[in-house]
């Protein structure tokens, strides 16, 4: 079995040479999803580590970039393990980073993990205002926002996109979940969302819950 904490350290570490070994020999061993959950968590604890060390200075933007693209690597191996296979779709997401902030990392685990479970994900990227969420939404209706953001100042970006939406008259029918470092349950509640997480594989069991009602 893979050692979990040994892998976060890899990852932390920016050794996408070990991190690919590690996860191509797990693979192999047929595993289950719980077990691929436990992975896909290890390497995201992995991310806060290079992200505590981006914020005292020791990794830079270049580091964060190369993280990403380590960690999307790594759940594009880990899909056919985590989420259904069936062709169906269970619902539809419009996602993306809010204005005010750059950062992705995060968006691309749930964006990567919710596609592994069957929803068609419209990701907007990052830096969006809220009428590019609310022209998304007005074009493809989706069932479920998904908003991201690190900053603290992403909080008022989410609140100002949740009143786009109930101005445009789009929120009734839609769920809003928003993610990242900054989100709290009193957070979630003055923003006007329907659920927060941290956690990406928990984000997507959220969202499975609301499709499945």
């Amino acid at each position: 079995m893979i050692d979990l904490k040994v892998l976060t350290e890899v990852v932390g570490q920016l050794d996408e040479d070990i991190m690919l070994t590690m996860i191509n020999d797990f693979v192999a061993s047929n595993p289950s999803e719980e077990e691929a959950l436990s992975v896909v968590n290890a390497c995201q604890q992995g991310m806060s580590i290079i992200g505590n060390l981006f914020e005292t200075g020791e990794y830079f933007v270049g580091d964060l970039i190369f993280a990403g693209e380590m960690l999307t690597q790594s759940i594009e191996i880990l899909k056919p393990f985590i989420g259904n296979t069936s062709s169906t779709k269970p619902g539809k997401i419009v996602l993306g980073t809010v204005e005010g902030d750059l950062h992705d990392i995060g968006k691309n685990i749930f964006r990567s993990m919710a596609e592994a479970a069957g929803f068609e994900v419209y990701d907007l990227g990052i830096d969006q205002k809220p009428h590019a969420f609310v022209e998304k939404v007005k074009e493809v209706k989706p069932d479920i926002v998904g908003m991201s953001g690190v900053l603290t100042l992403a909080l008022e970006s989410m609140k100002n996109t949740v009143q786009s939406l109930e101005e445009a008259g789009l929120r009734q029918n839609l769920k809003i979940i928003i993610g990242g470092n900054p989100v709290t349950e009193e957070a979630c509640k003055q923003i006007g969302a329907d659920a927060f997480t941290t956690n990406a594989a928990e984000g997507v069991k959220i969202c499975e819950r609301w499709i499945n009602k």
